[in-house]
Formats: structure tokens, C-alpha cells, sequence
């Protein structure tokens, strides 16, 4: 994905700096064209989000339905959801990665 698209909530992103480097992480809120919120459900709590700059992060291609849904329902998701759709978006990395690598 080029970095010129537009972050969305519920996508995933993968950090390129800072202390959480190569983890993955859901955007939660945007603040701007600059700053998103990001949280993992482990470590960032959605209540507690991380401040990132976009700069630093990798947008993904996927979006999470679940975490959208639940947004747009209550306005919050539940870190228990958001760590559900981090380990199957990480899952599923894996696979692809392990097909391609099998060729």
C-alpha cells in the first residue's frame, strides 16, 4: 500500500519506530492528516492509545470489520476485540508469508 492513501479507522499498521518497532497496532482514532491514535489491545489500551505519527507507521492493506462495527456502534471497542483481530491479521501474515516462501 503507497503511503499517499488515507489512514482509516480499523486498519492495521505495523510501526516503524519507536519502542513497539515491528509490532502490529489498529488505528483507533485520527487526529489529524499528521497524527493517528493507535492501540493493541495488550499494551496500548484503547483508552490509553499511543500518539503516532504517520511517518513512523506502515499502513496494511486490511481493515478490521470487527473493531469498524463496534466503533460505529458504541463509539469504543473492547481491547479483548482488538487483540482477537491483531493475533488474526498476524495469522494471517504468517500464512501468506509461509506460502510465499514455499514456492
Amino acid at each position: 500500500m503507497s503511503d499517499t492513501s488515507k489512514p482509516q479507522l480499523g486498519q492495521f499498521v505495523k510501526v516503524l519506530r519507536g519502542r513497539d518497532l515491528n509490532k502490529y497496532a489498529v488505528i483507533v482514532a485520527i487526529v489529524d492528516q499528521r497524527f493517528l491514535m493507535i492501540a493493541d489491545g495488550d499494551k496500548r489500551k484503547f483508552d490509553q492509545p499511543k500518539k503516532k505519527n504517520l511517518l513512523h507507521l506502515q499502513l496494511q492493506d486490511t481493515i478490521s470489520q470487527e473493531v469498524v462495527n463496534s466503533m460505529m456502534e458504541t463509539g469504543r471497542v473492547t481491547n479483548g476485540k482488538l487483540r482477537y483481530a491483531l493475533n488474526k491479521f498476524v495469522e494471517n501474515q504468517q500464512f501468506e508469508a509461509s506460502i510465499q516462501g514455499g514456492e
